[in-house]
């Protein structure tokens, strides 16, 4: 989905929720801060809060715990959470 020329979102899914959704092989902090403000620009638009997902197989400890902080879901199948 592309809300203008420069945001883009890998997957959003609208029905009785507005789910947006972040795919990466590995996730940092910029990347959940850059979800964020997806979300803004996204409610601003609709008028509507949606829930925010990222999927990676890779996240730094400082995004996980910062997503974790910011209610973002996070799915990965990382056994260990990197530091870098």
């Amino acid at each position: 989905m592309c809300i203008r020329d420069s945001i883009e979102i890998d997957l959003a899914i609208r029905d009785k929720k507005h789910i947006l959704v972040e795919i990466k092989s590995r996730i940092r902090k910029s990347d959940v801060t850059e979800l964020l403000k997806i979300a803004e620009v996204y409610t601003k638009k609709t008028n509507i809060v949606p829930e925010l997902v990222i999927v990676a197989p890779e996240i730094d400890k400082n995004a996980y715990d910062f997503a974790i902080k910011k209610n973002i879901r996070v799915y990965s199948i990382a056994e260990e959470l990197s530091s870098t």
